[in-house]
């Protein structure tokens, strides 16, 4: 059910979203979070159709807030739109989409408040068009947990490389979450024999893959050997990681894709073994983000001391 609100205020969308409750037998109870999407006008579809396919996981309020108040509505006049989302239209969430108009997109926070679920964490979600410093905003200082994505940025190799300087407790980015495979796949590989330590690693992705970068500097920081690692032409690879070579006294151990989606691993000795390996989507992405509300230590080590140790040593990138 799609119940349109044009013109409005958000005291009526709150006794819009009563009366949906009310009369549809919609409720919010079992909520575990709410979801703040911020994005521009016309791009809001791909995130809603992740949350709501998250949501199944993780039932939760989804808020699309979209504003340009630096664009092309910066002059027009006041305005509020909305629209109420709820049954098959939302999967298992209730979503509502914000569209801000002119001034009135210039205070994001009273846009969002009064349609929080009370005694809920809240989760801050950029697709695209990310700030530099996500706690620093309006929405961002309200909300446990931040998330933005490195691949969508007109830079994606230097949104991860500052992403350590402007960090803070809370922040994560989809470029770490989509390693979650690969970090598997690699621990995996070094809890089986030969017991050996590694002396070097290899890393290459294609050039529109930030998560190439944050793949190195994990490993940096976990194995604390040297890592060089490239970006590949796009007629040599399209698209995300290609390959990681661990250097170990007996030889070589690689993994490496032959073509996207599958992977093949190599070790002095053994067989190849050939593996399924999809990159991830979106939703699986943001799902995984939202299993814990707490501030991904790791990650935080990762993007300060893993990309400075990356950068500071006898590291290629």
């Amino acid at each position: 059910m799609i119940i349109d609100l044009p013109d409005t205020t958000v005291s009526k969308i709150a006794k819009a979203l009563v009366n949906v409750r009310e009369e549809g037998g919609a409720v919010a109870l079992g909520r575990v979070l709410t979801l703040i999407i911020l994005v521009r006008h016309g791009a809001e579809e791909e995130g809603i159709e992740a949350a709501n396919d998250a949501s199944r996981e993780h039932p939760m309020r989804v808020i699309v807030l979209m504003s340009d108040p630096h664009g092309a509505d910066a002059d027009a006049d006041p305005r509020l739109d909305a629209q109420i989302r709820v049954g098959g239209d939302a999967g298992a969430s209730e979503v509502i989409v914000l569209r801000a108009y002119g001034a009135a997109g210039n205070n994001s926070e009273s846009l969002v408040t009064g349609l929080l679920l009370p005694d809920a964490p809240v989760v801050a979600w950029w697709p695209r068009n990310a700030p530099k410093r996500p706690s620093r905003t309006s929405i961002g200082k309200i909300a446990q947990r931040r998330i933005t994505d490195a691949a969508t940025q007109a830079d994606p190799g230097a949104w991860v490389a500052g992403l350590g300087e402007h960090h803070a407790p809370g922040d994560t980015d989809l470029a770490w979450t989509r390693l979650t495979h690969w970090r598997e796949q690699l621990a995996a590989v070094l809890d089986q024999p030969p017991y050996e330590p590694v002396t070097a690693v290899e890393v290459s992705g294609a050039g529109d893959s930030p998560s190439t970068g944050m793949l190195a500097a994990w490993l940096r920081l976990a194995l604390d050997v040297p890592v060089r690692w490239n970006y590949l032409p796009p007629e040599e690879w399209a698209a995300g990681i290609k390959s990681v070579r661990l250097v170990r006294p007996s030889g070589d151990t690689l993994l490496e894709r032959p073509v996207s989606g599958e992977a093949v691993l190599t070790q002095p000795g053994q067989p190849s073994h050939e593996l399924a390996f999809p990159r991830r989507t979106l939703r699986e992405c943001l799902a995984e983000e939202l299993r814990s509300l707490d501030p991904d230590l790791l990650y935080g080590r990762v993007i300060t001391e893993g990309w400075t140790l990356l950068e500071g040593g006898d590291d290629d990138g």
